[in-house]
């Protein structure tokens, strides 16, 4: 083999990862501008809710959960992935995460700023919003952190800080790169960003160490974080909520819907950006045999909380799953059945397994499964709850459906902002495993 071989091999990998961070074309600013004007439009309409007051918005007893709760758990459960797929692989040296690590990495950071926003949404007076926290104050009050709603600003904002953290240290390297192959302005943000890196032998050594590290501890918060969300519900006593399988249940969910986004994500850019030679069919049969797993363990959770409602003997419970298999959603019950359940049997199919189309759209309809999952979940359960006295249904308004086009908007722009900022692959794991 030519001395030179090594050399050229980094040079082509440095110049592909980085060549998409050039100049944007005419189908990138559409999509841009197509974000953009959906983010304007919720952002809108929730200064419209401010003004007018949540009386706008669809909730209202005994509904008092409705679409900004199930968004909030939908995103949550969306950034999930990323540490999967960053974190947990990496410790188990798994090869096929180079392709990926980046792109949900980054998702995993926007997801969670878009979750963020639904609990300030729904308090309605979100100027008050301060007292969630908990700071020595003049009026000697603390939160309440019986209330679910602080578990939440708590679970969120460690897995922001770590999401981050793991984040940024992932991309020093690269970021070095950036600094050494762009010119410019770029390069001087990029030699700010890169934190002196020189690639000494060092720095590398205590960089493993520190990465080692994070990805183990990001690891349990996989488990934790998810687990929070779902006992916002489980220490209730409403019907169809009050169960131990909610922790398990959550996260399997939550696993299942970010490692759709991460196939919604990246086989568009793998198309659009010619990264065909680095994000190959092997890799996306392996993260559809990651998302085939997760979606046997929802199927499973189903068919437990179905049969702890029935075997239990306990009325209301099985009241509560009667109503939502023939009730009033019923039609979204069995939507997400065939979405989450069913249409995922196809993997075992390899020929399906290496259709990147037949995994786009799989990947598509898996996460519109999972939205419904937990509409399903909250409003099934509030609009069907003990007494009859108390019974209703909940339909959401204009207002709720705006807002929540406009948080698919901003995760959206967030990831068109981050494909021509920053790299979109690492760079130095792919001279490691292509060098």
């Amino acid at each position: 083999m030519n001395k030179t071989d090594p050399i050229e091999a980094r040079e082509r990998f440095e110049s592909d990862v980085l060549s998409v961070m050039g100049r944007p074309g005419f189908r990138y600013f559409a999509a841009l501008g197509f974000c953009a004007f959906l983010v304007t439009l919720g952002f809108g309409l929730w200064g419209w809710q401010i003004f007018r007051g949540v009386g706008v918005a669809g909730i209202s007893h005994p509904v008092g959960w409705g679409v900004y709760i199930t968004n909030f758990v939908f995103w949550v459960g969306i950034a999930h992935s990323g540490t999967l797929i960053s974190a947990v692989l990496f410790l188990f040296r798994a090869k096929f995460r180079t392709s990926f690590n980046r792109a949900a990495e980054a998702m995993t950071v926007f997801a969670l700023m878009v979750a963020g926003l639904f609990p300030l949404i729904h308090l309605g007076r979100v100027w008050i919003f301060y007292y969630l926290l908990p700071y020595p104050n003049q009026r000697l009050l603390w939160p309440n952190f019986r209330s679910p709603l602080i578990w939440d600003v708590f679970a969120v904002t460690t897995y922001m800080i770590v999401s981050l953290v793991f984040f940024y240290v992932g991309m020093i390297p690269d970021l070095a790169v950036a600094r050494r192959r762009l010119k410019g302005f770029a390069s001087r943000i990029f030699a700010i960003l890169s934190l002196g890196w020189n690639g000494s032998l060092g720095q590398w050594r205590h960089y493993n160490k520190l990465y080692i590290f994070l990805a183990a501890f990001a690891t349990p918060l996989v488990a934790s974080v998810h687990s929070i969300v779902s006992w916002d519900f489980a220490v209730s006593i409403v019907p169809g909520w009050h169960t131990t399988i909610f922790a398990p249940y959550f996260v399997a969910g939550a696993i299942l819907s970010g490692t759709a986004m991460v196939i919604t994500l990246v086989w568009p850019m793998q198309r659009i950006l010619k990264l065909e030679n680095y994000i190959t069919t092997d890799h996306f049969e392996a993260i559809a045999k990651i998302l085939l797993l997760t979606s046997l363990i929802v199927s499973y959770s189903y068919i437990v909380e179905t049969g702890f409602a029935f075997y239990g003997e306990h009325p209301f419970e099985a009241e509560q799953f009667r109503y939502r298999s023939f009730g009033d959603y019923a039609v979204l019950y069995w939507v997400m059945i065939f979405c989450n359940s069913l249409l995922p049997l196809t993997l075992f199919v390899r020929r399906l397994r290496r259709s990147l189309p037949y995994l786009f759209v799989l990947s598509l309809l898996v996460n519109v499964g999972m939205w419904i999952e937990r509409f399903v979940i909250i409003v099934n359960s509030l609009a069907r709850d003990y007494d009859p006295y108390a019974w209703g249904t909940y339909t959401p308004s204009p207002v709720e459906i705006g807002i929540t086009l406009m948080s698919f908007g901003l995760f959206f722009l967030l990831y068109l902002i981050f494909l021509k900022v920053l790299p979109i692959l690492s760079i130095t794991e792919l001279k490691e495993h292509h060098g």
